[in-house]
């Protein structure tokens, strides 16, 4: 799935909470780790992830080690 701005939408699993808001998610379809941190509308909004939620990310066309998660399903 992608987005008119260059960047990638892809759904996950978080397996582990960080520091900072960031978290570690598997990918659906692809058996790997990457590292998300939430983006700016989630905080403003108090909105929470906890482990074994599931969301939605966004990645940069340039770094597909990290994305930022934009909702929670």
């Amino acid at each position: 799935m992608a987005s008119g701005k260059g960047t990638v939408i892809k759904e996950g699993q978080v397996v582990e909470a960080l520091p900072s808001a960031t978290f570690r998610i598997l990918l659906d379809n692809e058996n790997r780790e990457v590292f998300g941190h939430l983006s700016g509308k989630m905080r403003l909004h108090y909105i929470k992830v906890l482990v074994g939620d599931r969301v939605v990310l966004e990645f940069s066309p340039y770094d597909e080690s990290k994305a930022r998660i934009i909702k929670r399903l």
